[in-house]
């Protein structure tokens, strides 16, 4: 802590009579600077911590006034009995807290524009002194807190500690209740650290105050602050300033349903889940960097009555909302979608397009009468087929916000997006609610498949979706959404971290639908024969005919070529076109069991006329195998991500013609020209590996990947930090930066070479991985290869990883004459070459190389670990 800004300021508490305070304050630090503060942030703290918790912010607004960057003066309070300020020996409440605070700001004749920040019970007294002085106010920030109860038990810690026999001796004559509070970071603190927070409260005498701050807590309608918090509770919703809400989601107290009441109250606020902390989420995250770049956001510095807009863009694109085509072919008797390995039953689902569009409306008007509301969150944990077909476009058209997160994210990836998405329901089959029910995940349970009685109690279940459809058998329904209304939650892959949610409106998802139609004429007559799950879900609403494969969904290598074949046979029939969407670990497993087609396989496949692979890099020599099944195909490979699922194209003919460039180029895939409503740009790379180059559309320059795009994502879901990492510097206009690196050739095609994270910083430059990977994949004896960096950031070595066309039964070294070959493919220095028996890859696609943890378990290995599987 910086002892310069340690003071004792005398000021009088709410009754008057003067007291010692002690205080944070970088005022003088910024005099000295000779900078005048731009505003005040207001810190209040918690129980049982003091303005020590604030440190970090100190010092990062002194250090960033130094730099010229706005000055912001900051104020953290030790409230009274607690920290350093004095020990009054009185019991003080949450009304008077809030009184005291106000005495002490009028005393410091603070001036506006002031920014409170507050965390535990220091997030009510900070609010209540924002209701009071909102001639003063620019703004709330909150750490984990809560300004109301939303139902359920109290938390553990608290209920025990308010039990009256515990209560003294957990919080006062003895520090159990301060320990266990310090217990709660992630990682530990340090002992210097812990010794910082028990530096005021090192005797019983000293622990008054904690006491008091539990007992304060007001659980029973009669308890003396609960009118006060009450108030506090109720003017939140009128506070019409910007909001800042930044939360440790491992919180054993504040958990989640404390962050939805304050979302639901200030619906402006943006808001930021840190993965992996707690309640101590200043020490756990980086918070005072995110509270200052959310500060340098604000427009309101001065003006201190902004209007409140909820932030919500209307994306260009088409005006027919999703369910369109539901509703035009409602009486038609053709086919909507096919099943062919339903959950019930072993003979194909067929479902007319009449009875889909009935069974939505069904649906539709029934979750309405389960309490499902316009703007509720609904977690499908449904396999693909008709039955998460109908209730997701049920789910639209009544303007529930759809949550997709597919199992191929894994249990624990799984778990992580469901919690973070906050459903308020969830529709599943038995697994899905069984792993709901078990991981506590929250929300109404309704069962998509009958269950035993004893079952449907164990789960949780409230209704099962025939009754859900029963009750809407007379298929009224609420008025329909606006396009600028959330539509869908949908989750990233977690390949390079945990997965994201990314926020879709309908607007965007309609244009999304148009960009397809456009790019590839898929639309009513075309049959859609989809190996990965969101664009079989797009069906519909492109009116094609959807066919969902035998295979498992969670593993695309299950897809075999044969399954492939009676899907395509399912699609033919009566339509004029059929289109088939495989990711390119499907596609792989689809060419490696071809022999065992038949001639009927053949001849259906024969009759396809375009494949998309997408999702990860494809090669060219997989592209040319699949078209060999698909011989009347136009083979393509679209560019995109769950933030833009089109935003490139290129055919197979375009790679061939590409060929010539790549060998003068710095090597990648080539994923062709921007679809028709894409914009591309490259930020370019400085010689550290950082995107920090104004985004630019000249050629061979190799940097981060930056897309514009009607259909491009409307933001990523309680993940502001990343919101702003992802449209740093992108100027205006609807931009984000994709993570992926690349370039733009001569011709305006793109090449991908890798992702962000994965450049390679050696003392000879910046290096991307793709195209020594490729060229490293020639050698005869490879089947794939991944390159990594090991050592310090500017003279990192460069490692290959390989995989082996005959499978090594365990790690090692390469051969030296397989060393030889590597080194000889690439131009660049090959440190060292190991060989594994199979490269790691993500879990949804089954071919995204986990780069990042290939490097540090290579780290490991180099630097005498021992010889085991990355």
């Amino acid at each position: 802590m910086d002892a310069a800004s340690s003071r004792l300021v005398i000021a009088p508490d709410a009754q008057g009579r003067p007291r010692t305070w002690h205080l944070l304050d970088n005022a003088a630090r910024l005099a000295e600077l000779g900078v005048t503060a731009t505003g005040t942030i207001l810190c209040v703290h918690g129980n049982p911590t003091w303005s020590y918790l604030w440190r970090g912010l100190v010092s990062a607004a002194t250090d960033a006034a130094g730099l010229g960057d706005p000055a912001w003066r900051v104020i953290a309070v030790d409230q009274l009995d607690m920290g350093f300020s004095e020990r009054t020996g009185e019991t003080r409440g949450l009304p008077g807290r809030v009184s005291d605070l106000s005495s002490l700001t009028d005393a410091l004749e603070l001036n506006g524009p002031v920014f409170t920040l507050g965390h535990d019970w220091g997030g009510p007294i900070s609010l209540g002194w924002a209701i009071d002085h909102p001639q003063l106010l620019a703004g709330v920030m909150l750490l984990n807190t809560a300004v109301h109860h939303p139902g359920g038990p109290i938390p553990v810690p608290l209920r025990l500690a308010l039990s009256a026999p515990v209560l003294g001796p957990a919080t006062v004559s003895t520090p159990a209740f301060l320990e266990s509070t310090l217990a709660l970071a992630h990682p530990p603190l340090t002992a210097d650290l812990k010794r910082g927070y028990r530096a005021p409260y090192r005797t019983a005498s000293r622990r008054g105050g904690i006491g008091a701050f539990v007992a304060d807590i007001p659980i029973g309608a009669d308890h003396p602050s609960r009118a006060e918090l009450d108030r506090i509770a109720d003017g939140v919703r009128n506070l019409r300033r910007p909001a800042l809400l930044l939360w440790g989601p491992l919180d054993p107290i504040f958990s989640d349903n404390y962050l939805d009441d304050l979302i639901e109250r200030m619906p402006q606020a943006d808001v930021h889940r840190f993965e992996g902390a707690g309640h101590l989420v200043a020490e756990d995250a980086d918070y005072a960097s995110a509270v200052l770049a959310w500060l340098d956001e604000q427009q309101a510095v001065g003006q201190l009555d902004p209007p409140f807009q909820p932030a919500t863009a209307v994306a260009a694109g088409s005006d027919r909302p999703l369910w369109h085509h539901l509703e035009a072919l409602r009486d038609s008797s053709g086919t909507a979608l096919v099943e062919l390995a339903p959950p019930r039953g072993r003979t194909p689902r067929v479902v007319s397009w009449r009875l889909l569009s009935r069974r939505v409306r069904q649906i539709a008007a029934g979750l309405t009468r389960c309490g499902v509301k316009s703007g509720d969150r609904v977690s499908l944990l449904i396999p693909p087929g008709a039955d998460l077909t109908a209730v997701l476009y049920a789910c639209l058209r009544i303007g529930a916000v759809v949550v997709v997160a597919d199992a191929g994210l894994g249990l624990g990836g799984l778990t992580r997006a469901v919690r973070g998405a906050r459903p308020d329901h969830i529709v599943g089959a038995a697994p899905g609610l069984t792993a709901a029910r078990a991981l506590g995940w929250p929300g109404q349970r309704i069962a998509t498949a009958r269950l035993a009685p004893g079952a449907k109690r164990a789960l949780g279940v409230s209704h099962l979706l025939a009754d859900v459809a029963r009750l809407g058998f007379d298929e009224e329904l609420p008025p329909p959404p606006s396009a600028a209304d959330t539509a869908a939650v949908l989750f990233t892959s977690g390949s390079t971290g945990p997965a994201k949610g990314v926020v879709y409106t309908h607007a965007q998802l309609a244009a999304l639908c148009k960009a397809l139609a456009d790019q590839y004429g898929v639309g009513t007559g075309t049959g859609l024969v989809a190996g990965f799950a969101p664009f079989a879900l797009l069906g519909p609403a492109l009116g094609a005919r959807s066919v969902t494969p035998d295979m498992n969904v969670t593993s695309p290598k299950t897809l075999t070529a044969s399954a492939v074949a009676a899907a395509v046979a399912a699609a033919n029939v009566d339509t004029d076109s059929t289109v088939v969407f495989l990711s390119p670990a499907a596609l792989s497993n689809v060419v490696a069991t071809s022999d065992a087609l038949t001639a009927a396989d053949h001849s259906a496949l024969g009759r396809v006329e375009l494949f998309l692979s997408a999702g990860a890099p494809v090669s060219e020599s997989l592209l040319t195998a699949a078209s060999a099944l698909m011989p009347a195909a136009s083979a393509h490979t679209p560019y995109g991500m769950t933030e833009g699922l089109l935003l490139t194209d290129v055919s197979l003919q375009g790679i061939w013609a590409s060929a010539a460039v790549a060998a003068d180029g710095p090597g990648g895939v080539c994923v062709g020209f921007p679809t028709a409503t894409t914009q591309v740009q490259i930020s370019p790379l400085d010689e550290n590996g950082n995107a920090v180059g104004a985004p630019m559309d000249a050629p061979n320059v190799t940097g981060e990947i930056v897309v514009s795009a009607a259909h491009l994502k409307d933001r990523y879901d309680r993940l502001w930090l990343t919101n702003v990492a992802a449209t740093r510097g992108t100027g205006a206009g609807r931009w984000h930066r994709t993570g992926d690196v690349g370039h733009l050739d001569e011709q305006g095609r793109l090449w991908v070479e890798g992702r962000l994270p994965h450049v390679i910083t050696t003392a000879a430059g910046v290096l991307t991985p793709v195209g020594p990977e490729q060229a490293i994949e020639s050698v005869p004896a490879v089947a794939r290869a991944a390159v990594v960096g090991v050592g310090p950031a500017g003279t990192q070595q460069v490692v290959a990883v390989v995989e082996t066309i005959r499978p090594a039964p365990r790690v090692s070294m390469a051969s030296t004459e397989l060393a030889a070959s590597v080194r000889a493919s690439v131009s660049h220095p090959i440190a060292a070459v190991l060989v594994v028996p199979r490269l790691p890859t993500d879990i949804r696609h089954n071919s995204k190389i986990n780069r990042t943890r290939l490097a540090e378990w290579a780290t490991r290995l180099l630097a005498g670990g021992r010889m085991v599987r990355p």
